[in-house]
């Protein structure tokens, strides 16, 4: 008996969704679970991995202003202690309120209005921070975004992010030409990738010169209080209070406007992509460039400490640049600390 002829079948393979694929779909959730792990992010860094950049600022960033853990010993902690210290300050308030009404009818009646004036502050503040939060991480998202469709060259995606940069730089009147020119060239140019370039260096790039600018006045500032401070505490306290200033000017150039919690959560980030390229940087710039200059043996200890402070807050602010910017280094080459801070540099011949 002959054998049965197998008849021909068809079958649909289930491809999973790559990660530029779902961050162009917006599905962020798979995006952020297909980052790299934090060890081997820095790991591509040394090695001189050229994706590295970008690697470590998506890291970095769901490190911190991505970073959406619900449940942790941390944040069950503060529930708690939060909750009780606001069960107490409650008993303590309708206590007084009590006693002001038994006193007089009208104290209770200005401490009630008082009461009403605060809470209504309080609530603008804390719907400015949920704002704030929320605006930091749709510019990271965009971030994320931009590297997806230029990577797949992915011409719808390129327009909605477009879109979506135009609109969140809507109210910068500086920006209005710029706004134009990439508005009409969405509906001219065909490929995704050369959009996105474009809107790069017509729209982001303005804001980069702003961000060195800062950068190095921070840097200077940093180096000449150095340099003169009687005092190390001095020292500590201003480079620490120069580099909180320089995140959150950072963040605001590019459309963040983090409030207290979501400075945390930047901070984090910035400290998370310091993590992975701080070391390799700070060690390349320092190395190279004031060694090979020959800063420390001309200049007095004093001035050479201001210029080791003076590298480090402009190392922060390129990490700050990098995790705020709103699309990644493409078009425009990634400032260097030199690029930044070159009187950090300048030797007299």
């Amino acid at each position: 008996m002959p054998p049965a002829k197998l008849r021909p079948q068809a079958f649909r393979i289930a491809k999973e969704k790559p990660a530029a694929a779902a961050v162009a779909d917006g599905d962020d959730s798979i995006a952020i679970e297909a980052l790299p792990d934090f060890l081997e992010a820095e790991a591509a860094a040394r090695d001189g991995d050229p994706g590295s950049a970008e690697v470590a600022v998506e890291v970095a960033q769901s490190r911190g202003i991505l970073a959406r853990r619900l449940i942790s010993w941390g944040g069950i902690f503060l529930s708690a202690a939060s909750g009780f210290v606001l069960l107490a300050l409650s008993n303590w308030f309708f206590g007084v309120i009590i006693d002001l009404f038994a006193r007089s009818q009208t104290l209770g009646i200005v401490a009630l209005a008082l009461a009403a004036i605060g809470g209504l502050a309080l609530f603008v503040l804390a719907f400015r921070e949920i704002f704030g939060i929320i605006r930091q991480g749709r510019i990271a998202h965009m971030h994320i975004g931009f590297a997806a469709a230029r990577a797949a060259d992915d011409r719808d995606a390129g327009r909605h992010h477009v879109a979506a940069l135009i609109g969140l730089y809507a109210h910068r009147p500086p920006l209005a030409r710029a706004r134009a020119n990439v508005l009409a060239l969405t509906k001219e140019i065909v490929d995704g990738r050369d959009l996105i370039d474009i809107c790069e260096r017509d729209l982001v790039a303005p804001l980069d010169n702003q961000v060195r600018h800062e950068i190095a006045q921070a840097a200077k500032r940093v180096s000449l209080v150095t340099a003169i401070a009687p005092r190390a505490i001095v020292d500590i306290l201003f480079v620490a209070g120069q580099s909180l200033y320089l995140v959150r000017r950072i963040a605001e150039i590019y459309g963040g406007r983090p409030g207290f919690f979501g400075f945390l959560k930047l901070m984090r980030s910035v400290g998370a992509h310091l993590a992975i390229t701080g070391g390799v940087a700070v060690g390349d710039s320092l190395l190279q460039q004031v060694l090979g200059h020959g800063i420390a043996a001309k200049l007095s200890a004093r001035l050479g400490e201001g210029v080791l402070n003076g590298l480090l807050t402009t190392r922060v602010g390129l990490s700050a640049m990098a995790v705020c910017r709103p699309m990644p280094f493409a078009a425009v080459p990634a400032p260097r600390v030199a690029d930044v801070a070159p009187f950090l540099f300048a030797s007299d011949k």
